[in-house]
């Protein structure tokens, strides 16, 4: 672990919310559209830009889709970011809701860009800044005077872009697109995003809401809601397409 770098996120929670999505993956019910747009999206890539690789190393929840495409194995767990990656070189690296959680995200992209082979591709997906504007004001006003940190700070695709330059890819493109979804209640859009293993990993975890915190957040998410009930929350998905030459 690099000490230099502020430690915002908690590796051991970041595992353990994969953990608990993954079994919650497994229930008819379980939220999978988030999931379902990023992977889609990657396969579409992949097909017009008709990859034709023979190492390819595909991780994150959802990414099994990624992986069917392509005739590969199911991907294994996910990726450390702290440290170079194992098996390399490869054609190709998938990540699918990983990079949005790494505490050393310049670090993680030199890791990726090391571990692909000369002309080798990195299609990486993850929610950016613009994301659950919702259920940031619900978090704030069922914390009251008090705030404290319960949804994490998001990327922003511009900074993205730099960063891949930094880390040595000489071709890059950062796309932007919104997913929208719509709510009854506020609990519903957090069970949605555990079920997708998008909870909160934050390494200072903020203590539970009490009845009246619960309350608050749920008149702030009601609040907004459109004429029929309903709250509409935003996702902003970005994704990475990066070549090392």
């Amino acid at each position: 672990m690099n000490t230099g770098v502020p430690q915002i996120f908690s590796e051991r929670r970041r595992r353990a919310r994969y953990r608990r999505a993954l079994a919650r993956q497994k229930r008819p019910e379980a939220a999978r559209w988030l999931l379902e747009a990023m992977a889609e999206d990657i396969v579409e890539r992949l097909g017009f830009l008709r990859w034709e690789g023979e190492t390819a190393l595909i991780s994150g929840l959802g990414s099994e889709a990624v992986a069917a495409a392509l005739g590969r194995p199911p991907p294994g767990p996910p990726l450390d970011f702290t440290e170079p990656i194992p098996g390399s070189p490869y054609d190709l690296i998938v990540s699918l809701g990983e990079l949005d959680t790494v505490n050393d995200l310049p670090g993680a992209l030199i890791h990726l860009h090391h571990a692909l082979a000369p002309g080798g591709l990195l299609l990486a997906s993850f929610l950016g800044a613009g994301s659950l504007p919702r259920l940031r004001r619900a978090m704030l006003a069922a914390d009251g005077d008090r705030p404290a940190a319960r949804i994490h700070p998001q990327i922003e695709g511009r900074a993205a872009s730099g960063l891949l330059q930094r880390a040595g890819f000489m071709r890059q493109v950062v796309d932007e697109h919104p997913v929208t979804a719509r709510y009854p209640i506020v609990y519903r859009l957090i069970a949605d995003l555990r079920d997708q293993a998008q909870g909160s990993v934050l390494a200072d975890q903020a203590l539970m809401l009490d009845r009246r915190g619960r309350e608050r957040a749920h008149r702030a998410f009601a609040d907004v809601a459109d004429g029929d009930g309903k709250t509409c929350e935003r996702f902003e998905i970005i994704t990475i397409t990066a070549w090392k030459d």
